[in-house]
């Protein structure tokens, strides 16, 4: 097993503890999932099973549930689904061990699979994507949630430019900085992430959240009305490749 794999398994949530046990923060991340989803298909979640790919806490399943008919959360780190199967309980609720790249799930098993910034935690991207491909319905949706390798401050860490340099030097930014010995995540650009999702009708909500917040739950990240929403909304119009994050619906092509 890779020094990677295996922080995951055994300790990403403790290293990551302020995020991945902060409810109130996932909590609004998991209405913000409802509301995307509720636009898209006009509300009757309760009919659609779930698949919450990087569960972690499984705080955010945890609140999914309550909207859909069947919620899975599967994730590779052992404390965090241990937290969560202690914490969480109800019949349409389950959480498992398990890869995302290699689930073990069935062919077109879920309606919904929600993938929120996972893709740059595991070995390979493109593995994630055909495992979701595969386990997802015949049209049936990603919610995919990414962060942009381009973006200033890197999501995890907090360091300026971290995500942009070569990893040599990440890995030794992060040992001065005190903030670990190696840099494990691999963030993709605009571009790549394109790429990455290539094999899905991808339907872009990340403008449609910034015009309406409200609408989608999104008021933490940007407030209506206000200086900096008409700023970023300007920026990103022009240079859309330097959005920080792209929230994305990726709909299974349907054969034939």
């Amino acid at each position: 097993m890779s020094n990677a794999r295996s922080k995951y398994q055994y300790g990403f949530s403790d290293f990551h503890r302020n995020s991945m046990y902060d409810i109130l923060t996932r909590e609004q991340k998991a209405k913000k999932i409802i509301s995307v989803l509720n636009d898209f298909y006009s509300g009757g979640l309760e009919g659609f099973s779930l698949l919450d790919l990087g569960c972690s806490t499984g705080i955010i399943a945890n609140i999914l549930s309550k909207k859909f008919g069947r919620v899975v959360g599967i994730d590779i780190d052992t404390s965090a689904i241990k937290y969560a199967n202690e914490n969480f309980r109800s019949e349409n609720l389950e959480f498992t061990i398990g890869d995302a790249m290699c689930t073990g799930f069935t062919d077109e098993s879920f309606d919904v699979i929600v993938c929120a910034h996972v893709y740059e935690h595991v070995p390979d991207a493109s593995l994630l994507l055909s495992e979701i491909n595969r386990i997802l319905k015949p049209g049936g949706v990603c919610y995919f949630a990414a962060a942009n390798r381009l973006n200033p401050i890197e999501p995890h860490y907090k360091l300026a430019f971290l995500s942009i340099i070569p990893k040599p030097f990440a890995h030794l930014y992060l040992r001065i900085m005190g903030k670990g010995n190696y840099y494990y995540e691999s963030l993709l650009t605009f571009w790549g992430l394109k790429k990455l999702v290539s094999g899905f009708n991808v339907m872009d909500y990340t403008l449609k959240i910034l015009k309406m917040p409200q609408k989608y739950s999104a008021t933490e990240m940007i407030q209506p009305g206000t200086f900096k929403q008409k700023m970023i909304l300007r920026i990103i119009k022009i240079a859309y490749w330097l959005s920080p994050t792209y929230i994305w619906l990726l709909q299974k092509k349907k054969s034939g």
